[in-house]
This record gives C-alpha cells, sequence and structure tokens, in this order.
C-alpha cells in the first residue's frame, strides 16, 4: 500500500482540508498520514473560529519520523495559513529523502481574484518557491494568477488557459492542473499540462449551480489518491472533476447549510466504483 503524507490544518468542524483528505484518501487505499498545520473549532465560514497555530511542533514531529526511519510515496500540501508555516513545509519536502516522494501542491490562497483575508504578497512568494519544487500543482485561476504575476481572467480560451499553464511550469514545477476553468457554457472542470512532453488535455464536466466550502480540497485529494493507485494524470484529473460535481449535486439535493460542506461520505462508493473501472480499463488496455 502507497503512504502519502498530507500537510494542511484541521477544522474540528465543517468539512475541508485534513477533513477531507485523510478519509477520501484512506477510502481510495492509500496509508494517509496526516501533518496539521493548525487546529481550528470551525472552519472559517463559522464565526469567531477559535484557532491554534501548529507551526513550532511541525519539524519535531518530523524528526521523530526519520528517527523512526518512515518513508513516503507522495506529500500533499493544502492550505498552509501563513509565510512562516510555508516555509517550514518546504524544508519538511527538502528534507525527506533520497528518492524524494512525489510532491503535489495545492496553492490555496484566494479565489474570485483576491487573496484570502490575511494573505499578502510575502504569502504568495513563499508559495511560489513551494510550487517551484513540486511534480504537480493545482491552482484555481486566482492562484495561478497571483504564482505568475499576471492580471486575474474573468473568463480564459483554451489557448489563453495553455499560456497560463506553461508560465505555471515554468515556476519549477513538472505539470500543472488548472482547476474551475469553463470553456463552454453549463460546463466546469480543468486542464492539464505536462512540461516535458508538452502535452495538453482538458476535462470538462456539467456545472452544478452550487457551491461549497472544501470543493477544492475534495478534488486535490481524489487527484492524488487516484494517481497512487496507478491512474494516469488525466483519468485521475477526470475522475476528480466528475466525482466532485456529483458530489456537489448530492449534496445541493440533500439540502443542508452550505456551512456544514459537501456530503461526500455518501458519495465514496460511486467514487471508489468509478476508480476500479478506470484502473480495469487501463489494465485491459496495457494487455
Amino acid at each position: 500500500m502507497k503512504r502519502i503524507l498530507t500537510i494542511q490544518d484541521i477544522s474540528c468542524l465543517g468539512k475541508c482540508s485534513l477533513t477531507i483528505a485523510l478519509p477520501v484518501l484512506s477510502a481510495i487505499g492509500v496509508e494517509t498520514v496526516i501533518l496539521p498545520t493548525a487546529l481550528l473549532s470551525t472552519h472559517t465560514m463559522f464565526k469567531d473560529a477559535v484557532i491554534t497555530d501548529l507551526a513550532d511542533r511541525l519539524m519535531p514531529i518530523v524528526a521523530h519520523w526519520k528517527k523512526e526511519g518512515i518513508r513516503f510515496d507522495a506529500v500533499y500540501t493544502g492550505y498552509l495559513g501563513n509565510p512562516k508555516v510555508v516555509q517550514t513545509v518546504t524544508e519538511v519536502v527538502g528534507e525527506s529523502g533520497d528518492p524524494a516522494p512525489f510532491l503535489l501542491v495545492d496553492p490555496v490562497m484566494g479565489d474570485h481574484g483576491r487573496l484570502y483575508q490575511g494573505f499578502d504578497d510575502n504569502y504568495v512568494k513563499k508559495n511560489r518557491d513551494l510550487c517551484a519544487m513540486a511534480d504537480l500543482i493545482l491552482p484555481n485561476l486566482t492562484e495561478a494568477a497571483f504564482l505568475t504575476g499576471t492580471s486575474y481572467p474573468e473568463s480564459c480560451s483554451a489557448e489563453e488557459v495553455q499560456c497560463l499553464l506553461k508560465a505555471l511550469t515554468e515556476l519549477g514545477a513538472k505539470k500543472a492542473v488548472l482547476t474551475g476553468i469553463s470553456l463552454k457554457r453549463g460546463e466546469t472542470g480543468a486542464m492539464g499540462y505536462d512540461r516535458e512532453s508538452q502535452q495538453f488535455f482538458s476535462v470538462q464536466v456539467p456545472q452544478v449551480p452550487a457551491a461549497y466550502h472544501g470543493t477544492g480540497d475534495l478534488f486535490a485529494s481524489v487527484t492524488a489518491g487516484s494517481l497512487l493507485r496507478g491512474l494516469s494524470l488525466e483519468e485521475a484529473t477526470e475522475l476528480a472533476a466528475r466525482y466532485t460535481a456529483y458530489t456537489i449535486e448530492v449534496t445541493r439535493h440533500n439540502g443542508r447549510e452550505k456551512r456544514f460542506g459537501l456530503d461526500f461520505e455518501k458519495t465514496i462508493p460511486q467514487l471508489l466504483t468509478w476508480l476500479e473501472e478506470i484502473r480495469s480499463q487501463s489494465s485491459a488496455a496495457v494487455k
């Protein structure tokens, strides 16, 4: 069984970050180790969340793992919260051994053309440094614009997205998948680029008229887990997009308050069915 380390915050209530990554990756069939960067009473859609910064505990935890000879096949980072944590994570990744584990960075720092509250240019710079070390990065349009120092595009043509993807990999990442890409009215998805092969791919699924906290975390977690289960990047992206849209639709029909997040617990059986179907098709194609 493959082992992944995921580094992000953990909210006691409200599904996002580690409370999505841990159950989803485990269900996919990947041994999941967590390194919480902060402990929150709730995620930030709730008012007056109690937040405990765990930045000073990260390196001692990693030192203990090293003493025990623990190795990881992959490292997946999500919301990190402040420049000090990003710098610490960069050091953690840099000390992760030889050969280095596959590094997937979801540079969570903004949406709709704006950085999240409390983030600034220094936070962007630290994320840029982390992305430069990555095998794969998964920014949305806002994050891609800040990382590349370009203007935020309200909408993009396929050609414009391709240019942005190339600019992202020029930061140092081997591959990039740009999420939240709509190339046609009523559809949304992602577009990816492999710097080595210079190949692009695009995935589009029907757009569900609803939005929930943690959607990006779900997409990234499915992508990470699927890659470790042997899917290609295009297959993993397609599965993540399809499953995320399906989960949004199921959650919307359940009618719960949005602040409680996605009802992914109900849709995991469908995720596993689709994953095994893709793996079987890929195996048959190889034969």
